[in-house]
């Protein structure tokens, strides 16, 4: 790790390095043979523009195959409005190579800059631009590395050969809001599908999508600080209202199509497609209830598709990375809840029981299944938080790599493994690269080490046995400072696991603790990790469940730590907005101070995926909606909010903190709004991200001052 900037403070440096991230390798890839990693890093941890490197794996050798700087002969970058959409869905706030797609061999890398194509030969260390039409998003190679796909921002999907000739169409849209080869705002943004189109293992064709959002309503997000600047239209599917339209076709290299058949009215979600070369394509489609699915095979030379597995729950069906897919020999690998048990089934084998909790697939391998796993909920043995790496072969279930205590990711190909390791002990992750249990290189890091050391306590709080983590101030006496105001610095909600064996997601949550306060990060019911049931018990409920488990975590703590019950405060973003609002418009009984960021207020104003997931339909189930609204609670504010918001936020649009403020004003209840303008869900400016954490503590201490 370098050194910090000796003027800065922690809430600058945090801001500066995108929370420590700028200047750690990501994005990892091993190549089929084992012979190079290939992943991206930036210079300094300062420094936000990734470079592509490839490191060998015989010798240990790292070498840059792709320089950003040096490609665009020192300009700028430019993004094309669709490429910053594209990047606010995946959260990515670097710069420089944010992504790349390997052909099969891993010899060829392609990737876009400022909506232009390039390619990296990454034996010879060389990256070159290929004519191609622009601004593009996405550019893949064919297994073969003889074509390069892209998707453009005009709706087309073009191919290119990788000597810089025959550039042409594959399809292009036939009016506006058709787009091929683009996966569609809630595929982005709710299912994890970042892509729309997938190589076929013989390089000879493609599956693409095509997604019409003709459908979807429009909704304007202005620029009210810049009055004359064009408000950007959106399409937003909020609950309720329709989705996008998307099919998938077959499409050769002629321009050929077949269009792929499934029963889209009755399952209109395309959320997972694989192609490999274990066997036929599989899709995975979801119905928009999200209660049953269907994983379907597709005849390549028809078109048709035949059912493989239907499943369905009561509550909801989730997805998950890397299943369905195929094992070499043809078994179909996929992560069921089964008997209330995330389980790991491979053909029509469950191989994993209720000690292990499944989160995702990282690998495949002629042996093996390779995957990651929380402890079961009835663990005693392993802390809150953590996260380990297994491996499901012939002689059963075994760990993978060495997991430790803290928290373990992975990829692998050819015998080699790039092993990512945190604990809460030490800064950011140590990465090794391995063949078996041999270690072959370390992969640095360039990440600024941070000016303060978290100090996170992990507990499992009160009879529900919450995953919690409390932070004191450094240096703390009980004899001299007694008991502390109490700061709940939650995201409590589904996806979003805070309570994790690592060092660097709990910075924060250190910082306000040495501004002078106790402060608890719980994960209650909801949040992943623990089982399906604990995920689910939300369901139709999310208010009362999530805000049920702060308070019963704030309690259960209270008899072990220095917390002053008279003296709570909550803060949050997104979710943890929601969440904070909540806490001190239905229990000020117990909470006394909250800072709300970018909340959902109104949940007919979120998007469909998502929404439905939890409250179900709001035409079939109103009072749900009702229920779980913070408008119609405004009356009820007796303590001190402060609600922030994003004016350029898609995602949580304004118009979620614009309704509570009017409410709160029509019921003469006093609160504070900070209106942010310019800015998105994920605040990435570094002067606006540093001074909200200043911000928040001043509000915070006058507020329980009083």
């Amino acid at each position: 790790m370098t050194t910090e900037n000796p003027a800065d403070t922690f809430p600058r440096q945090y801001a500066r390095t995108l929370r420590y991230t700028v200047g750690a390798p990501r994005s990892f890839a091993v190549a089929p043979d084992g012979s190079r990693v290939v992943f991206l890093r930036s210079d300094a941890g300062s420094g936000r523009a990734n470079l592509l490197r490839t490191l060998d794996t015989a010798t240990g050798e790292e070498r840059v195959a792709a320089d950003p700087a040096v490609l665009l002969g020192g300009g700028e970058e430019h993004l094309s409005p669709a490429e910053k959409a594209r990047r606010e869905r995946s959260r990515e706030g670097s710069a420089g190579i944010v992504g790349y797609a390997l052909d099969g061999a891993a010899a060829l890398a392609a990737f876009a800059l400022s909506g232009r194509l390039f390619a990296a030969d990454l034996a010879a260390g060389t990256a070159r631009e290929l004519p191609a039409a622009g601004p593009l998003l996405d550019p893949r190679p064919s297994p073969d590395g003889v074509h390069v796909a892209y998707a453009t921002t005009a709706g087309e999907l073009r191919i290119t050969r990788t000597d810089g000739t025959g550039d042409r169409a594959l399809a292009t849209p036939e009016r506006a809001g058709v787009t091929w080869g683009q996966a569609e705002f809630i595929a982005q943004e709710e299912m994890d599908r970042d892509r729309g189109y997938w190589w076929a293992p013989g390089s000879d064709r493609l599956l693409v999508a095509r997604a019409d959002d003709a459908p979807v309503q429009r909704w304007w997000i202005a620029d009210p600080a810049n009055p004359a600047t064009v408000p950007a239209e959106v399409a937003y599917p909020a609950a309720g209202t329709p989705n996008a339209e998307v099919g998938l076709w077959l499409i050769d290299l002629d321009g050929g199509r077949t269009e792929v058949r499934w029963d889209r009215e009755a399952f209109p979600y395309l959320a997972r497609v694989h192609w490999s070369a274990g066997g036929a394509p599989l899709l995975l489609v979801q119905a928009r209830d999200q209660r049953s699915q269907q994983i379907r095979i597709v005849d390549p030379a028809t078109g048709a598709t035949e059912l493989l597995l239907a499943e369905q729950d009561e509550v909801w069906l989730d997805l998950f990375p890397g299943v369905p897919a195929w094992t070499p020999d043809g078994r179909l690998v996929r992560i069921s809840d089964e008997g209330g048990v995330r389980a790991l089934v491979v053909g029509d084998r469950t191989v994993t029981d209720a000690g292990l909790h499944l989160r995702s697939v990282f690998g495949i391998t002629d042996e093996a299944v390779l995957f990651s796993a929380s402890a079961g909920a009835d663990d005693d043995a392993l802390p809150p938080g953590w996260q380990g790496l297994f491996r499901a072969g012939p002689d059963g279930v075994s760990p993978f790599a060495p997991n430790g205590d803290g928290a373990a990711s992975a990829v692998h190909a050819g015998g080699v493994t790039v092993l990512a390791t945190s604990s809460a002990e030490l800064p950011g992750a140590t990465v090794r690269v391995l063949r078996g249990d041999e270690l072959l290189a370390t992969i640095a890091s360039h990440a600024e080490a941070p000016l303060l050391t978290a100090r996170p306590v992990f507990r499992f709080a009160g009879e529900r046995r919450i995953p919690a983590a409390v932070f004191l101030p450094t240096g703390y006496e009980p004899e001299r400072d007694g008991r502390l105001p109490v700061l709940m610095d939650p995201y409590g909600g589904p996806h979003g696991q805070r309570v994790v064996q690592a060092h660097n997601p709990h910075l924060t949550s250190q910082w306000f603790a040495d501004q002078g306060f106790a402060v608890v990060v719980a994960d209650g019911r909801g949040t992943p990790g623990r089982s399906p049931a604990w995920e689910k018990a939300i369901a139709l409920d999310l208010a009362e469940v999530t805000l049920d488990d702060q308070v019963a975590a704030l309690q259960a703590l209270a008899e072990e730590f220095p917390l002053d019950l008279d003296r709570v405060a909550i803060r949050g973003w997104s979710y943890g907005g929601y969440l904070a609002a909540l806490a001190v418009l239905r229990r000020p009984d117990v909470f006394h101070a909250a800072v709300s960021g970018a909340p959902v207020t109104d949940w007919q104003l979120y998007d469909t995926h998502y929404t439905e997931r939890y409250l179900g339909h709001p035409a079939e189930q109103p009072e749900v909606y009702r229920a779980n609204s913070l408008i119609e609670d405004a009356p009820k504010l007796e303590r001190p909010l402060m609600i922030v918001h994003g004016l350029a936020d898609d995602n949580v649009v304004a118009a979620h903190t614009l309704r509570l403020s009017s409410a709160l004003l029509a019921a003469g209840r006093q609160h504070t709004v900070l209106p942010l303008s310019g800015v998105t869900h994920m605040t990435p400016q570094e002067q606006v991200a540093e001074n909200l954490l200043l911000l928040q503590v001043d509000f915070l201490k006058q507020s329980l001052a009083r």
